[in-house]
């Protein structure tokens, strides 16, 4: 049975809980960690108590029940009605952690735990499993719904709102590759290309020019932020990172994903404090989240909507 929710995407760990300190060189906002990791002791399993009769099961749902499977699977359990094939990995732990992420379950457990040990462990935990790869799947095929393509009248979202590309051959526009031409109902970006441009052509214009406004936008508002943070930014660098929004270090280079550019205007803001808010502070500590609340006081807010909202597809 599929289960149809927003995958949560940001990977803070949450205010008020404790977190390991990171290397004291770099701290970030990541995209595709895996979701959640929960250390599992080693369970024996329980006797199942007898259940009252369930309704019936359509015919189709028992002979296709859900499945999910990690590209890297090595191994697979029935949990509720879904098969899950999951990577499990071998480690020097105490106990047993599993992580939902992109690619389905990941499971890492001590070389002393048996295979029925780590089956009983994932079915004790199989509602949270079962939700968290339901909302990584649901997320998946919403990104496949956006994804982009590269023609004239292109549509793409730009500071939250929807942006279109126009080629203009006779590059009737001032800038450099194209320029942002304000209308009455939406915006457009003029892309000095002619019509017969290939899809490639076309989405690596539109790159460059959203690369440039990025680092302009983000130096403005990096500039704006470290005042009022107390700390000072040394450089900027842009990243095209499928795992990461942003990212710090305690010489004062921030990173930037210039793809944060399709979100309004108030969650880069959010990121942009996140990082500088690391130059005081490099960990997630309940400390970290006080700091970030000083400048974004409803950072909480910001961070469900990034999670809950992937940016589009560009490949």
């Amino acid at each position: 049975m599929q289960r149809l929710v927003q995958l949560a995407l940001d990977l803070f760990d949450p205010p008020g809980a404790p977190a390991a300190a990171p290397s004291p060189m770099a701290a970030g906002l990541k995209l595709n960690q895996p979701q959640a990791l929960v250390d599992q002791a080693p369970v024996a399993p329980k006797t199942i108590a007898q259940r009252p009769a369930a309704p019936a099961v359509p015919l189709p749902s028992l002979l296709s029940p859900a499945e999910f499977r990690h590209p890297q699977a090595n191994r697979e359990v029935l949990l509720g009605d879904a098969v899950v094939a999951y990577a499990l990995q071998r480690a020097r732990r105490r106990s047993i952690g599993f992580s939902v992420g992109p690619d389905g379950l990941s499971v890492r457990a001590p070389s002393w735990v048996t295979l029925g040990a780590v089956d009983a462990a994932l079915r004790e935990k199989s509602d949270w499993i079962l939700r968290k790869l339901g909302e990584a799947r649901e997320r998946q095929q919403r990104m496949e719904g956006g994804r982009i393509v590269w023609a004239h009248g292109a549509v793409l979202p730009y500071l939250g709102e929807p942006l279109t590309v126009v080629l203009d051959p006779s590059h009737g526009f001032a800038g450099k590759g194209g320029a942002l031409v304000a209308a009455t109902e939406q915006p457009s970006l003029h892309i000095g290309l002619p019509h017969s441009a290939s899809p490639a052509q076309i989405r690596d214009a539109v790159q460059a020019w959203l690369m440039r406004d990025a680092r302009r936008h983000f130096t403005e508002r990096l500039d704006h932020f470290a005042p009022l943070l107390g700390v000072r930014w040394a450089s900027l660098r842009l990243s095209s990172a499928n795992t990461r929004w942003g990212s710090a270090k305690a010489d004062g280079s921030i990173r930037l994903n210039w793809r944060l550019l399709h979100y309004r205007p108030a969650i880069i803001d959010y990121v942009v404090a996140h990082e500088l808010a690391h130059l005081r502070v490099m960990d997630h500590s309940p400390r970290f989240w006080d700091t970030v609340a000083t400048v974004v006081p409803d950072y909480a807010q910001l961070r469900s909507h990034l999670r809950d909202e992937p940016a589009p597809l560009w490949d």
